[in-house]
């Protein structure tokens, strides 16, 4: 398989799946707040860590949540360059849609966190190509001699 080669069906499928499940999340009125802060008041009441910080899940679970698309979108343009530029254009254009919506807050911090996932799972859907490129190429070799 070549470098170049067009992605497969299931990369495509799998995009479209997350894009749905992400614009839904991203875009939504409602946020997930409620699932943050019922996880708070569980880890200060429950668990007594009253220094805990809401950013510390919300942070996490946002590199976490475009993982995801920087990985598709590298598969699918065979760029890591590629996930994390449509990842940061993606996120600011969600973050925006938030800053209007009543029940969203938009946040620089959520945009840095976003591209950071992207970056991250662009690298590995690099390193998979790069593997899988340099597989190919060994075999050609093996066959040739």
């Amino acid at each position: 398989m070549s470098v170049f080669a067009p992605p497969r069906r299931w990369v495509l499928w799998a995009f479209a799946a997350y894009a749905l499940a992400a614009g839904v999340l991203l875009l939504s009125p409602i946020g997930p707040g409620r699932i943050v802060e019922a996880i708070m008041r569980w880890i200060h009441e429950d668990l007594g860590l009253a220094s805990f910080r809401q950013g510390w899940i919300e942070a996490p679970a946002n590199v976490l949540l475009f993982v995801p698309l920087g990985l598709l979108l590298t598969l699918i343009f065979r760029r890591p360059w590629a996930g994390v530029v449509l990842a940061l254009v993606m996120s600011a254009g969600a973050e925006l849609v938030q800053a209007v919506l009543p029940s969203r807050t938009a946040s620089l911090r959520d945009v840095v966190a976003n591209v950071l996932g992207a970056a991250i799972g662009s690298l590995i859907a690099w390193l998979i190509i790069v593997h899988r490129h340099r597989r190919g190429r060994q075999r050609g070799t093996t066959r040739a001699r």
